[in-house]
């Protein structure tokens, strides 16, 4: 195109030259004037091309954009994780989660005639329903508000807060008051659906205090001064004060968990009506009858002194306690009573072994659950518990429970528990209908929990 465009140029030129160039021969003055024009026209032609080869060039492409290295993604303010419930927690501290527990129980007792009344036989009940929240708070701060609903109304359970850094730690609220391993470890992970005979009929419960807890890799060491327990306390003529402790050393060899222990208990009643009473059901909770019991007891205060001994050693454990209580009676005889258990155990499932924690029971997580297609843990356990409310003019009855126990615990926060017990009861403290007083009895328990 360029080529064609320069032939129309030079000939449109040539066109416009004098009639004389064309009519005659030039002369060396017209040739060198001619040679001079062509030149300059020659000269236009070249920078009309470099003009042309501008305007139709191709544009050159665009750089590409240089690339953004991918953004880093912040850390969420708030982090969910799962632990039977959803936990929040966020960076600074901050922690929530919802708990809850539903025991469902089934239960019967064999007793002889006229011992139960219309109070026996096979029956059930819902057992626990507990509901709260437990978190931490920056700062090294911790709580927990939780309550049993079991009864149709609200009864407080754990309700305290805890400060502590380190290995030591202070609580201020409605706990449990340093008793015995049986007592503080919590009934999702004890062995049998109810606790020893001593544990109730000693009246360990929840009260409201303040403690300190020092807990090292061997050693844990509590003590507290506590009230009474919340609902008690609404009677202002309660004003009940003790002191307790417990220490408990904790050493592992090997695969080998030891426990040893020790408590003590300091409590006068300082109410207007001292009085207390020691009692227990036979085994079963779904009855209210109390076969050994020492009825009401003028008392201005009682001491409890206690041990405790556990071993846990792969799928083997075995744990046993003794307890002894004495009523302080100004100007009386002072009579002490006792409680006990020895228990043994198994895990029958290959990899399981019962958790032990800081100082009691913890949870069992079977290393075969059935969502990874597993049968889940299987435990057997066999008890011997004895309690004796009988000292001098004192006679409470003797109450002694043969147990054994099978646990399924198909993923870690559900399980069924069976149970069955023969229990002797001597000097009872209700007599049968032919009038002994001596007699045995036969209780069977099934319960259904599932915590989160």
């Amino acid at each position: 195109m360029r080529r064609a465009l320069t032939t129309a140029l030079l000939a449109t030129s040539m066109f416009s030259l004098p009639g004389v160039a064309h009519a005659q021969a030039m002369t060396a003055e017209e040739a060198a004037a001619l040679r001079a024009e062509l030149a300059a026209l020659k000269a236009q032609v070249q920078t009309l091309e470099a003009r042309l080869d501008a305007a139709t060039a191709e544009p050159a492409p665009a750089p590409l954009p240089t690339p953004t290295p991918p953004s880093v993604t912040a850390k969420p303010a708030t982090e969910i994780s799962w632990k039977g419930a959803p936990e929040l927690k966020t960076a600074d501290g901050w922690s929530f989660k919802p708990r809850g527990r539903m025991q469902f129980d089934m239960a019967g007792i064999d007793a002889p005639a006229g011992v139960l009344g219309t109070r026996g036989g096979l029956t059930s009940e819902i057992r626990r329903v507990f509901l709260g929240v437990d978190g931490k708070i920056p700062g090294g701060f911790s709580y927990r508000l939780e309550a049993d609903f079991a009864g149709g109304s609200a009864e407080l359970t754990d309700v305290y807060l805890t400060y502590g850094k380190g290995p030591w730690s202070v609580t201020m609220g409605h706990v449990r008051h340093f008793t015995s391993l049986e007592d503080v470890t919590s009934d999702l992970f004890t062995s049998f659906t109810e606790r020893a005979a001593f544990v109730p009929a000693f009246g360990f419960e929840r009260r409201v205090g303040v403690g300190a807890q020092y807990k090292g890799k061997q050693l844990l060491a509590q003590a507290g001064v506590f009230g009474d327990d919340a609902n008690s306390l609404l009677d202002d003529k309660n004003n009940s004060i003790s002191a307790d402790g417990r220490l408990v050393w904790m050493p592992k060899f090997g695969k080998t968990q030891l426990h040893l222990g020790g408590s003590v208990h300091f409590r006068d009643f300082n109410d207007l009506s001292s009085t207390a009473r020691y009692r227990a059901r036979p085994f079963v909770h779904t009855t209210d009858v109390r076969l050994v019991d020492t009825g009401d007891i003028s008392a201005t205060g009682e001491n409890g002194y206690g041990l405790e001994a556990a071993l846990v050693s792969g799928p083997f454990h075995a744990s046993g306690e003794a307890f002894w209580q004495t009523m302080k009676r100004p100007g009386l005889a002072d009579p002490t009573f006792f409680g006990g258990y020895a228990e043994v155990g198994m895990l029958l499932t290959p990899g399981d072994s019962r958790s032990y924690k800081d100082g009691s029971f913890d949870r069992l997580r079977p290393s075969k659950p059935i969502t990874e297609g597993g049968i889940g843990a299987i435990e057997i356990n066999a008890r011997y518990d004895y309690l004796d409310l009988n000292d001098g003019a004192i006679v409470g009855g003797r109450q002694r429970i043969a147990l054994l126990g099978v646990m399924w615990a198909p993923i870690d926060y559900v399980r069924v528990i069976a149970n069955y017990g023969r229990v002797q009861i001597d000097d009872a403290a209700i007599a049968s209908a032919t009038g002994d007083r001596d007699y045995s009895a036969d209780v069977f328990g099934l319960r259904t929990q599932l915590d989160f």
